[in-house]
């Protein structure tokens, strides 16, 4: 949904400067907490990834509905972005649900 978007510029940055990180294979997780009461995502796929439009959009509707079923469970007032290595072009669906549980755990945001 629209709430759970992070959408201006100025959040992106400050979750990437004051937020803390998490790796695990192929995804990288930053998150910062925001006294809003709402958890907010946001998807960084680099052009390092593809020339393509269509294939970065691909990546991030999977990692959308992978973390849409997961959001009941995320813990509130969280903001989160999900940066995308190139190591993804070579994994399925299930792997990527695998990594980002993996992830989500390592985090604690579950």
């Amino acid at each position: 949904p629209k709430i759970n978007r992070l959408q201006k510029n100025k959040d992106f940055e400050e979750v990437f400067k004051k937020g803390k990180g998490v790796k695990e294979d192929f995804l990288f997780l930053k998150f910062l907490d925001n006294n809003l009461g709402v958890s907010r995502f946001g998807f960084v796929v680099a052009n390092k990834i593809s020339n393509k439009a269509t294939v970065r959009n691909r990546i991030k509707r999977k990692l959308k509905d992978l973390v849409r079923e997961k959001l009941p469970a995320i813990k509130k007032g969280t903001d989160l972005v999900v940066i995308v290595n190139r190591q993804i072009n070579a994994k399925e669906f299930g792997e990527m649900e695998k990594t980002i549980n993996k992830l989500f755990l390592k985090s604690n945001i579950l």
